[in-house]
């Protein structure tokens, strides 16, 4: 297939092709008993078992225990039992959170044989929410490293073509959710690697509030940056998918203690009165950020004062803070983190990896104390300057589309890792933050824009986010995908 055909995407069928009814719609099929859970699991396990071969999304398929939870899941909604708003439904995990029984890879050698105990707290709460597993999702090694060859399974390719990375660290849920295989998956996000993925991939992607869900049973990278939450197809799917994780874990000392607000009642595209601040000054004048994407900012800012919006300039500070604090904090966490093993069995690591985490070694105490200070007055200043008049900040997401795999060479000098995310500023704070697509740029790869709210604000990101996704999200086009011959791409469980 030729970049053009691959980037030209196909129109979607509509309701009546599984793969393109939102949650809420299946949802209500299921509840009718017009479809049932075994029917939704076995068209996404046969779009995995066509396509992924050439997108190498999944890192293991659970095709038995998905059928059987799905056969769960009919009985107990024929008997009037409602678990909640993925009862029934597909999804899939990054491959950082532990299922029972299943292999946590995190995509190394170090930890490609690791079986689950138990449940992360993620998992569990999915489970118990009548949800149905398809299986463990490409990440980049550690949730930390790069689309790299040297490493237990091969990285996730963009489906609008594949010779772009879908970008990291939660590479395997942007792709599964893009290219029709699922809804919803879950994945995380301590620097922007769950609003990367869905950015370039062309899906909704939330880094909800820090604590807001728990971390329990998740691989750390940084824990005081770390953030888990959902990628959906729609802003509707993506906060069916945050309501079924949301909310306190005893466990988890980083949770807020109260339970998770509705997320789905306010989904109506009203934003009349909504308080929205926009500050160009990170993106517009760089000449890094495509010129579509400023013009796509700028779209959605003029819909949403036009639907009752009041939209107002507002001032940040410097981006190259915000980018400099969370690098020194995230470098040193993970070197924490990962230190025995850098320094017992430093040759299973991925090159990448490897050389993104060991300069958190340098990182020394007064650094790392200087940095946190730095965290709290930013984190004053966002709130401040920005949340304390106003429900919304709208700002770049990336300032690119998707880079190519030969970006990331493994010879000498080191990899050129892009970094055109503007996304660890919000890691850094722990506001919540939503990349939503706008469209597309003139390569055809998808763009997309930068939702944040004060914490815990994420219904008023689920509000404007469904106002604009009326009006740019596009939501019925998706990437033409290629058949393939099955592979040894992942295991079948």
């Amino acid at each position: 297939m030729s970049e053009t055909d691959a980037m030209s995407g196909t129109d979607a069928t509509g309701p009546g092709d599984l793969a393109e009814l939102t949650v809420a719609q299946a949802g209500a099929l299921l509840r009718s008993g017009e479809i049932t859970s075994v029917q939704l699991a076995e068209h996404a396990l046969g779009l995995i078992e066509a396509h992924d071969a050439a997108l190498h999304s999944f890192v293991l398929v659970t095709r038995d225990q998905a059928l059987e939870r799905a056969r769960q899941a009919d009985r107990e909604l024929r008997g009037g039992l409602d678990r909640g708003p993925l009862h029934g439904i597909p999804y899939a995990l990054k491959d950082i959170f532990d299922a029972e029984g299943l292999p946590t890879t995190n995509q190394s050698r170090l930890t490609v044989s690791d079986v689950a105990a138990g449940d992360s707290a993620v998992e569990e709460r999915l489970r118990a929410g009548g949800g149905v597993l398809l299986g463990k999702l490409a990440t980049y090694e550690f949730a930390m490293g790069g689309p790299s060859p040297d490493l237990p399974f091969p990285p996730a390719r963009n489906p609008w073509h594949t010779e772009h990375i879908p970008s990291g660290s939660s590479s395997g849920a942007g792709v599964a959710v893009a290219a029709g295989f699922l809804r919803v998956a879950f994945g995380s996000d301590t620097a922007g690697s769950m609003r990367g993925p869905a950015f370039h991939c062309g899906t909704v992607g939330l880094k909800p509030t820090y604590g807001l869900v728990s971390g329990h049973g998740a691989t750390p990278l940084a824990p005081t940056m770390d953030h888990f939450g959902p990628l959906g197809w729609t802003v509707a799917d993506t906060a069916a998918a945050l309501q079924a994780v949301a909310g306190p874990d005893p466990r988890d000392p980083r949770t807020r203690d109260a339970p998770a607000p509705d997320y789905l009642g306010g989904l109506t595209g009203d934003v009349k009165g909504l308080r929205v601040a926009y500050s160009s000054a990170w993106y517009a004048h760089d000449p890094e950020t495509l010129p579509e994407i400023t013009e796509g900012i700028e779209r959605a800012l003029a819909h949403l004062e036009g639907l009752g919006a009041i939209v107002e300039e507002c001032k940040l500070p410097a981006y190259e803070l915000f980018n400099a604090c969370g690098r020194i904090v995230m470098a040193a966490e993970g070197f924490a983190t990962h230190e025995r093993n850098l320094r017992e069995e430093p040759r299973k690591f991925g090159r990448i990896t490897y050389q993104k985490l060991l300069p958190g070694a340098g990182v020394g105490a007064a650094d790392l104390l200087r940095a946190m200070e730095l965290r709290r007055r930013l984190t004053e200043a966002l709130d401040q300057r920005v949340f304390a008049d106003h429900d919304v900040l709208i700002t770049a997401c990336g300032q690119t589309t998707a880079a190519r795999f030969d970006a990331f060479p493994l010879d000498w000098p080191p990899p050129r890792l892009a970094n055109d995310m503007q996304t660890i500023p919000f890691a850094l704070t722990g506001h919540p933050a939503m990349s939503l697509p706008l469209g597309f740029a003139g390569n055809g790869l998808p763009i997309g824009v930068q939702l944040v709210g004060p914490r815990f604000g994420e219904a008023g990101l689920f509000r404007a986010g469904t106002a604009l996704e009326a009006e740019f999200g596009r939501r019925g086009t998706r990437p033409a995908l290629t058949t393939g011959a099955p592979d040894d791409r992942h295991a079948t469980a």
